[in-house]
């Protein structure tokens, strides 16, 4: 039987060629799941400041709620520049509160959290909206960043 020279010749490097492809396929699969990993990182920390901005808006509206006087006290009391507003400031800017939580300076967008109180008669009085802004650190100072919105209503029945 003669050899076939030219059938080894043709093959050869081809078991090299397999091994590269099946090196290539796998590195694709590795690097999809560390973009997977990072990528659930960055959500947890997002879900992470979303659950911190609805806990710090429950407490306001718990210290509301529990805050004796009228609509007037009230809305002097809870809204900007409130004893009871600074007070509760320091929680939403504490390390453990929201990133990113800044008074509006130059070139920088205000993230302080913003709360109305309706303290006029009719419908809606008694109605609190509460604003709260972050930016995560890895967020532009010159953008807003997210928000959560809170509304409730704080009515106190006649004795």
């Amino acid at each position: 039987m003669k050899n076939h020279p030219t059938i080894e010749k043709s093959q050869s490097g081809i078991m090299l060629l397999e091994a590269l492809i099946a090196i290539l396929i796998f590195s694709l699969g590795i690097l999809t799941v560390l973009a997977l990993q990072a990528t659930s990182i960055k959500l947890t920390g997002d879900a992470k400041y979303r659950t911190n901005a609805t806990l710090l808006a429950n407490k306001l509206i718990g210290q509301m709620w529990v805050s004796g006087g009228d609509l007037a006290a009230l809305k002097a009391n809870f809204e900007p520049g409130g004893a009871a507003y600074i007070a509760w400031l320091a929680d939403v800017s504490d390390k453990e509160g929201l990133p990113g939580v800044v008074a509006e300076s130059a070139g920088v967008v205000s993230t302080l959290p913003l709360v109305t109180v309706d303290a006029a008669a009719g419908a809606t009085a008694g109605q609190a909206v509460i604003t709260l802004f972050w930016r995560t650190p890895e967020m532009p100072a010159d953008q807003a960043g997210h928000r959560h919105i809170v509304t409730t209503q704080i009515v106190r029945n006649a004795p």
